[in-house]
Protein backbone atom coordinates (compact mmCIF):
# COMPACT_ATOMS: atom_id res chain seq x y z
CA UNK A 1 0.00 0.00 0.00
CA UNK A 2 1.20 3.40 -0.99
CA UNK A 3 1.42 5.98 1.32
CA UNK A 4 2.57 9.11 1.96
CA UNK A 5 5.76 9.67 3.83
CA UNK A 6 4.29 12.93 6.00
CA UNK A 7 1.66 13.45 8.45
CA UNK A 8 -0.75 15.22 5.21
CA UNK A 9 -1.57 12.26 2.92
CA UNK A 10 -2.70 13.20 -0.01
CA UNK A 11 -1.93 12.08 -3.58
CA UNK A 12 -0.25 15.49 -4.06
CA UNK A 13 2.24 14.73 -1.27
CA UNK A 14 5.66 15.44 -2.38
CA UNK A 15 7.25 11.87 -1.11
CA UNK A 16 5.52 8.53 -0.98
CA UNK A 17 6.40 5.21 0.54
CA UNK A 18 5.52 1.69 -0.29
CA UNK A 19 6.34 -0.93 1.62
CA UNK A 20 7.61 -4.06 -0.42
CA UNK A 21 8.36 -7.06 1.90
CA UNK A 22 11.15 -5.81 4.08
CA UNK A 23 11.97 -2.79 1.81
CA UNK A 24 10.95 0.25 1.68
CA UNK A 25 10.73 2.26 -1.35
CA UNK A 26 10.55 5.67 -1.30
CA UNK A 27 9.55 7.88 -4.44
CA UNK A 28 9.97 11.36 -4.90
CA UNK A 29 6.82 12.85 -6.12
CA UNK A 30 7.06 16.02 -7.96
CA UNK A 31 6.98 15.14 -11.64
CA UNK A 32 6.01 18.27 -13.15
CA UNK A 33 9.23 19.50 -12.21
CA UNK A 34 11.08 16.04 -13.14
CA UNK A 35 10.93 15.69 -8.98
CA UNK A 36 13.32 18.88 -8.16
CA UNK A 37 13.80 19.20 -4.72
CA UNK A 38 11.75 22.47 -2.98
CA UNK A 39 11.77 23.01 0.85
CA UNK A 40 8.76 20.69 1.46
CA UNK A 41 10.21 17.81 -0.57
CA UNK A 42 13.21 18.14 1.59
CA UNK A 43 11.56 17.88 4.59
CA UNK A 44 9.31 15.18 3.43
CA UNK A 45 12.10 13.13 2.16
CA UNK A 46 14.19 13.32 5.39
CA UNK A 47 11.27 11.96 7.60
CA UNK A 48 10.87 9.17 5.16
CA UNK A 49 14.43 8.10 5.13
CA UNK A 50 14.66 8.75 8.92
CA UNK A 51 11.52 6.28 9.26
CA UNK A 52 13.56 4.18 7.16
CA UNK A 53 16.37 4.36 9.70
CA UNK A 54 14.39 4.00 12.64
CA UNK A 55 12.41 1.01 11.27
CA UNK A 56 13.51 -2.31 12.55
CA UNK A 57 11.60 -4.18 10.05
CA UNK A 58 12.51 -2.36 7.08
CA UNK A 59 15.95 -4.29 5.77
CA UNK A 60 16.65 -2.10 2.61
CA UNK A 61 15.66 1.06 1.09
CA UNK A 62 14.69 2.16 -2.74
CA UNK A 63 14.79 5.80 -3.82
CA UNK A 64 13.63 6.80 -7.15
CA UNK A 65 11.23 9.57 -8.44
CA UNK A 66 7.52 9.40 -10.18
CA UNK A 67 6.75 9.86 -13.72
CA UNK A 68 10.09 8.67 -15.87
CA UNK A 69 12.72 10.79 -13.87
CA UNK A 70 14.95 10.43 -10.80
CA UNK A 71 15.83 14.14 -10.04
CA UNK A 72 16.57 17.23 -11.42
CA UNK A 73 18.36 19.10 -8.16
CA UNK A 74 17.17 21.75 -5.96
CA UNK A 75 13.99 23.89 -7.63
CA UNK A 76 15.63 26.56 -9.12
CA UNK A 77 12.37 28.16 -9.44
CA UNK A 78 11.27 28.03 -6.08
CA UNK A 79 14.46 29.06 -4.69
CA UNK A 80 13.90 33.23 -5.03
CA UNK A 81 11.05 32.81 -2.63
CA UNK A 82 11.85 29.65 -0.41
CA UNK A 83 15.84 29.84 -0.33
CA UNK A 84 17.48 26.20 -0.34
CA UNK A 85 15.96 23.39 0.53
CA UNK A 86 16.75 22.81 4.63
CA UNK A 87 17.29 19.94 6.58
CA UNK A 88 18.91 20.21 10.06
CA UNK A 89 20.23 24.17 9.04
CA UNK A 90 22.57 21.60 6.65
CA UNK A 91 20.44 22.53 3.10
CA UNK A 92 20.71 19.44 0.57
CA UNK A 93 23.90 18.06 3.49
CA UNK A 94 20.73 16.78 5.50
CA UNK A 95 20.14 14.41 2.80
CA UNK A 96 23.76 13.71 1.36
CA UNK A 97 25.83 13.68 4.41
CA UNK A 98 23.49 12.02 6.89
CA UNK A 99 25.33 8.73 7.36
CA UNK A 100 22.98 6.43 8.07
CA UNK A 101 23.00 2.84 7.79
CA UNK A 102 19.97 1.43 6.20
CA UNK A 103 21.30 0.34 2.66
CA UNK A 104 19.26 2.40 0.35
CA UNK A 105 19.49 1.59 -3.67
CA UNK A 106 19.00 4.39 -6.44
CA UNK A 107 16.60 3.27 -8.92
CA UNK A 108 17.40 5.83 -11.53
CA UNK A 109 15.03 6.70 -14.89
CA UNK A 110 15.28 10.09 -17.21
CA UNK A 111 17.23 12.35 -15.11
CA UNK A 112 19.44 12.32 -11.94
CA UNK A 113 21.18 15.69 -12.17
CA UNK A 114 22.79 18.22 -9.74
CA UNK A 115 21.34 17.37 -6.84
CA UNK A 116 19.96 14.62 -8.18
CA UNK A 117 23.10 13.33 -8.94
CA UNK A 118 24.68 13.78 -5.45
CA UNK A 119 21.21 12.15 -3.92
CA UNK A 120 22.20 9.20 -6.07
CA UNK A 121 25.78 9.00 -4.88
CA UNK A 122 24.64 9.05 -1.51
CA UNK A 123 22.80 5.61 -2.31
CA UNK A 124 24.79 2.29 -1.64
CA UNK A 125 24.16 1.02 -5.03
CA UNK A 126 22.32 2.53 -8.20
CA UNK A 127 20.56 0.59 -10.83
CA UNK A 128 19.60 2.77 -13.85
CA UNK A 129 17.37 2.59 -17.07
CA UNK A 130 19.29 2.50 -20.53
CA UNK A 131 18.16 5.41 -21.43
CA UNK A 132 18.88 7.32 -18.13
CA UNK A 133 21.69 10.23 -17.59
CA UNK A 134 23.53 11.70 -14.73
CA UNK A 135 25.36 15.26 -14.72
CA UNK A 136 26.94 18.11 -12.27
CA UNK A 137 25.78 21.06 -14.56
CA UNK A 138 26.68 23.30 -11.49
CA UNK A 139 29.38 25.07 -13.45
CA UNK A 140 27.32 26.09 -16.05
CA UNK A 141 25.72 28.17 -13.71
CA UNK A 142 28.80 29.54 -11.72
CA UNK A 143 28.37 27.16 -9.31
CA UNK A 144 29.86 24.35 -7.56
CA UNK A 145 28.38 20.51 -7.17
CA UNK A 146 29.17 20.99 -2.94
CA UNK A 147 26.41 18.42 -1.49
CA UNK A 148 29.19 14.89 -2.36
CA UNK A 149 29.51 15.56 -6.28
CA UNK A 150 33.01 16.89 -6.09
CA UNK A 151 33.87 14.31 -3.25
CA UNK A 152 32.44 11.53 -3.86
CA UNK A 153 32.64 11.34 -8.27
CA UNK A 154 36.08 11.41 -8.28
CA UNK A 155 36.35 8.47 -6.43
CA UNK A 156 33.95 6.47 -8.25
CA UNK A 157 35.25 7.40 -11.97
CA UNK A 158 38.41 7.21 -13.79
CA UNK A 159 39.80 10.62 -12.30
CA UNK A 160 39.41 12.37 -16.45
CA UNK A 161 35.78 11.03 -16.52
CA UNK A 162 34.78 12.41 -13.44
CA UNK A 163 36.38 15.95 -13.95
CA UNK A 164 35.13 15.67 -17.36
CA UNK A 165 31.79 15.53 -16.08
CA UNK A 166 32.35 18.46 -13.14
CA UNK A 167 34.00 20.75 -15.50
CA UNK A 168 31.86 20.69 -18.57
CA UNK A 169 28.34 20.34 -17.18
CA UNK A 170 27.52 17.61 -19.52
CA UNK A 171 25.41 14.69 -19.76
CA UNK A 172 26.72 11.03 -18.33
CA UNK A 173 24.59 8.46 -20.04
CA UNK A 174 23.74 5.57 -17.74
CA UNK A 175 25.42 3.06 -20.26
CA UNK A 176 28.92 4.67 -20.31
CA UNK A 177 28.49 5.04 -16.33
CA UNK A 178 27.60 1.55 -16.00
CA UNK A 179 30.93 0.50 -18.09
CA UNK A 180 33.17 1.87 -15.41
CA UNK A 181 31.22 0.61 -12.26
CA UNK A 182 29.06 3.42 -11.47
CA UNK A 183 25.86 2.00 -11.98
CA UNK A 184 25.37 -1.38 -10.70
CA UNK A 185 22.96 -2.38 -12.99
CA UNK A 186 21.60 -1.03 -16.38
CA UNK A 187 18.22 -2.38 -17.06
CA UNK A 188 15.55 -1.79 -19.71
CA UNK A 189 13.71 1.66 -19.07
CA UNK A 190 10.74 1.30 -16.42
CA UNK A 191 12.71 -1.71 -14.67
CA UNK A 192 15.12 -0.29 -12.51
CA UNK A 193 12.97 -0.32 -9.39
CA UNK A 194 11.72 -3.93 -10.26
CA UNK A 195 16.12 -4.25 -10.00
CA UNK A 196 16.21 -2.48 -6.96
CA UNK A 197 13.58 -4.67 -5.32
CA UNK A 198 15.62 -7.71 -6.82
CA UNK A 199 18.84 -5.98 -4.96
CA UNK A 200 17.30 -5.39 -1.90
CA UNK A 201 15.80 -8.81 -1.35
CA UNK A 202 19.14 -10.17 -1.84
CA UNK A 203 20.58 -8.02 0.66
CA UNK A 204 17.86 -8.28 3.31
CA UNK A 205 18.68 -11.86 3.52
CA UNK A 206 21.07 -11.18 5.82
CA UNK A 207 20.76 -9.93 9.27
CA UNK A 208 20.04 -6.34 10.06
CA UNK A 209 23.57 -6.04 11.73
CA UNK A 210 25.96 -7.36 9.94
CA UNK A 211 24.72 -5.30 6.78
CA UNK A 212 24.39 -2.11 8.91
CA UNK A 213 28.22 -2.57 11.06
CA UNK A 214 29.29 -3.40 6.88
CA UNK A 215 27.80 0.10 5.99
CA UNK A 216 29.32 1.80 9.18
CA UNK A 217 32.85 0.42 8.61
CA UNK A 218 32.73 1.36 4.86
CA UNK A 219 31.95 4.85 6.03
CA UNK A 220 34.14 5.00 8.93
CA UNK A 221 37.26 4.29 6.93
CA UNK A 222 36.70 5.59 3.89
CA UNK A 223 39.98 8.10 2.98
CA UNK A 224 41.83 6.93 5.63
CA UNK A 225 45.73 5.02 5.14
CA UNK A 226 44.89 1.85 5.96
CA UNK A 227 46.83 1.42 9.32
CA UNK A 228 44.32 4.17 10.72
CA UNK A 229 41.36 2.37 8.43
CA UNK A 230 42.14 -0.75 10.49
CA UNK A 231 42.65 1.39 14.42
CA UNK A 232 39.43 2.55 12.77
CA UNK A 233 37.37 -0.93 11.51
CA UNK A 234 38.15 -2.68 15.21
CA UNK A 235 35.80 -1.85 17.30
CA UNK A 236 32.84 -1.58 15.21
CA UNK A 237 33.52 -4.75 14.04
CA UNK A 238 34.60 -6.52 17.27
CA UNK A 239 31.16 -5.60 18.92
CA UNK A 240 29.38 -7.75 16.39
CA UNK A 241 32.08 -10.55 15.86
CA UNK A 242 31.85 -11.19 19.92
CA UNK A 243 27.88 -10.63 20.19
CA UNK A 244 25.69 -13.82 20.44
CA UNK A 245 23.94 -13.75 17.02
CA UNK A 246 28.14 -14.35 15.58
CA UNK A 247 28.49 -17.01 17.16
CA UNK A 248 25.18 -18.23 16.18
CA UNK A 249 25.74 -17.65 12.59
CA UNK A 250 29.36 -19.58 12.63
CA UNK A 251 27.65 -22.26 14.17
CA UNK A 252 25.48 -22.60 11.63
CA UNK A 253 27.84 -21.86 8.61
CA UNK A 254 30.12 -25.30 10.05
CA UNK A 255 26.75 -27.08 10.21
CA UNK A 256 26.38 -26.79 6.49
CA UNK A 257 30.15 -27.15 5.51
CA UNK A 258 30.43 -30.50 7.37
Amino acid sequence: MTTPAVSVQTSGAPVLTTVHGTTLVITLNRPAVRNAIDTATAAALDAALSALEDDELMRVGVLTGAGGHFCSGMDLKAFPEHGIPTVADRGLAGLTRAGRTTPLIAAVEGAAVAGGFELALACDLIVAGQSAFFGLPEVARGLVASEGGAIRLPTRLPHHLAMEVLLTGDRLPAARAEHHGLVNRLVPDGQAVVAALDLAERISRHTRDAVATVKRIVHTTRGHDESTAFTLQDPISNRLMSSPQAVAGAHRFTRRAT
